[in-house]
């Protein structure tokens, strides 16, 4: 099934650059508004003639369907469940922390991982509480995306891919990978499976729906959403302690976990 996913991901990356160059607009001699255009386009997205495309597909989707599921859901679901559902699905992905820190050589967040899992899935009741964190074991957030750029693998053309969103392309290739690591691809219950992948969907969803407002009033929203995404892909990278740039100081707190 990896093999099959590795599949997908590249005939969607060459699709994407032949999208792309078909997408992009051809700049003649003297169309100065056209010259003007591919000139402010960022270095880091150069495909963005088809991420703007991709953006208006993926936001037509959420709209009808994940986001009233999401409204519905923060209404009906009271705090402290949201609490647990969230700590629950925060488990589930320590194993992929784990392996990850340690091919980083980060052997001590590994060690530390290690005693969350032990502690969260036994006293905090399959990962509905975090007793961890009150015994003071710091919470990391580590995927492939973050152990390739530790690897020295540049971020590539920044991509809108359908579904999940935006990427790099170094983390799009990473994709496959981080959907192994995941306990729940190898549940061999496909019922209780995707019910759990839905919700997790949802859950994610909903805790975005308070950053709503800021997007939807920003100048160009699909700019907002790509720089909060880079920004905070960055800061994991860099374990929260980026190169300071005075021109990317927005928006660190969106997307964060997601």
């Amino acid at each position: 099934m990896i093999y099959r996913a590795c599949q997908i991901v590249f005939l969607g990356l060459v699709l994407l650059q032949v999208g792309a160059c078909a997408s992009s607009p051809k700049v003649t001699e003297g169309d100065t508004q056209a010259e003007e255009r591919v000139k402010d386009r960022s270095p880091a997205d150069p495909w963005e003639p088809l991420n703007r495309g991709m953006y208006a597909v993926n936001d037509g989707l959420d709209t009808i369907t994940l986001k009233p599921l999401a409204k519905g859901y923060k209404a009906i679901t009271p705090g402290f469940v949201r609490r647990g559902i969230s700590n629950f699905f925060a488990n589930l992905r320590t194993p992929m922390n784990i392996i990850n820190n340690l091919l980083q050589g980060k052997g001590r967040d590994a060690l530390s991982d290690t005693a969350r899992l032990v502690m969260n899935s036994t006293v905090g009741v399959g990962g509905l509480f975090d007793p961890a964190t009150s015994a003071g074991l710091e919470k990391h957030d580590e995927d492939f995306g973050q152990t390739l750029a530790k690897w020295g693998v540049p971020n590539g053309p920044y991509v809108m891919v359908p579904i999940f969103g935006p990427r790099t392309l170094r983390d799009l290739i990473a994709l496959p990978f981080d959907i192994f690591l995941d306990p729940l691809f190898h549940y061999e219950n496909s019922s209780i499976r995707d019910k759990l992948w839905i919700l997790q969907g949802i859950h994610l969803r909903a805790k975005l729906l308070a950053a709503e407002s800021t997007i939807n009033n920003s100048f160009d929203p699909y700019i907002t959403i790509r720089e909060a995404y880079l920004q905070n892909r960055e800061f994991h990278i860099y374990d929260g302690d980026p190169p300071v740039d005075d021109e990317n100081d927005l928006f660190d707190e969106f997307f964060e976990e997601e």
